[in-house]
């Protein structure tokens, strides 16, 4: 699975210096985060995340803080997969008051506090800290205490997708971060992660940094967990649609840490009207072939004057194989995982 991408290795900035057109030097992938978002102008079209997810077994969690131009978001969201119980809280902040992300992800803490949502996001050297307390639309109080370590050497894809000089977005993709701390519910306390295999838990980054059109569609998936030999790490990578005909993928697989780039196009096949159905994402030469089965469908609709959304993105395990670029091919039986598709005007 060699791609044909340029690999960049050294620190790089997104845009050109007026802050408005890509850089021709920026275009291409590392595996590990180099680029400088020095986003200036596009009012409307400048969007900045930090999508954070953690999975494991029987427990799902998101966390979202978000700058679209017109609006912000900070929400936290959890859903217990072996009931489909789900809670949390969403912040949407006109004009984005509240919510500032740094042009170079991860050199400042995020924090976003009203009445309804403490939240904060904290990097170091060795991971990230979240933690977060907000009230249940039940009443319930309710509280998240997590750490999502970044091994030593542990890499992630990180690539600018170029529909233009003028659309342009670069994403960081993390997976396979190991994940642990607490959800607490009320007196009911579920423990992220464990010293088992069949309790580990996984972190999942999603940072987001670019100028999109109003229009756009995409497939993103992921997962983690440990192959059938019982001691690799898998991490799994994939995404579609928004980056067909630009030359560039999100698509790569994480194997005891190290990327293996995917440049090709990956086939998706599942149904929108059946989200619950299975979801295959495969390489045409056979080399990665994937399938999710899903327990719960994270169903969101929004039609709110400029902005309109709807998101499939269904939860549940990932069985299949992958194989990295030095023809090692692994098995991965039911480990924990995701996919999506969004349709959205933004």
């Amino acid at each position: 699975m060699a791609t044909h991408e340029r690999e960049l290795t050294e620190p790089v900035l997104l845009c050109t210096p007026d802050g408005r057109r890509l850089d021709p030097a920026a275009t291409g992938w590392s595996r590990t985060p180099l680029h400088t978002a020095n986003l200036r102008g596009g009012w409307g079209r400048t969007k900045r995340w930090d999508y954070w997810a953690v999975l494991s077994a029987d427990v799902a969690l998101a966390v979202t803080y978000a700058d679209v131009d017109y609006l912000g978001m900070a929400t936290v969201w959890w859903c217990d997969l072996r009931t489909g119980l789900t809670g949390g809280v969403e912040r949407s902040l006109p004009l984005a008051r509240g919510v500032a992300l740094p042009d170079r992800p991860g050199s400042a803490p995020l924090r976003f506090v009203d009445d309804h949502l403490t939240l904060d996001l904290v990097d170091d050297p060795a991971g990230t800290t979240i933690t977060a307390a907000w009230t249940e639309p039940g009443g319930l109080a309710a509280s998240l205490d997590l750490r999502i370590d970044q091994p030593a050497g542990h890499e992630s894809l990180n690539v600018v997708i170029p529909w233009s000089d003028r659309r342009f977005q670069y994403t960081s993709k993390h997976q396979a971060r190991p994940a642990h701390g607490t959800l607490a519910l009320g007196d009911e306390v579920h423990a992220i992660g464990g010293a088992t295999p069949e309790d580990e838990a996984w972190g999942v980054l999603d940072v987001g940094r670019g100028r999109w059109p109003y229009a756009t569609r995409w497939n993103w998936g992921g997962g983690a967990g440990r192959a059938t030999d019982g001691e690799t790490v898998v991490g799994i990578q994939v995404g579609a649609k928004w980056t067909e005909g630009t030359g560039a993928t999100e698509n790569g697989v994480i194997v005891d840490g190290r990327l293996t780039k995917v440049g090709d196009e990956l086939a998706w096949t599942y149904r929108w009207d059946e989200p619950l159905g299975p979801w295959r994402v495969a390489h045409p030469d056979g080399s990665l072939d994937l399938v999710l089965r899903p327990v719960h469908d994270r169903h969101t609709r929004v039609n709110a004057l400029v902005l309109a959304t709807e998101v499939h993105q269904v939860f549940g395990t990932w069985s299949g194989h992958v194989t990295t670029d030095d023809g090692r091919r692994v098995e991965v039986r039911a480990i924990p995982g995701f996919a999506e598709e969004s349709r959205s005007r933004w």
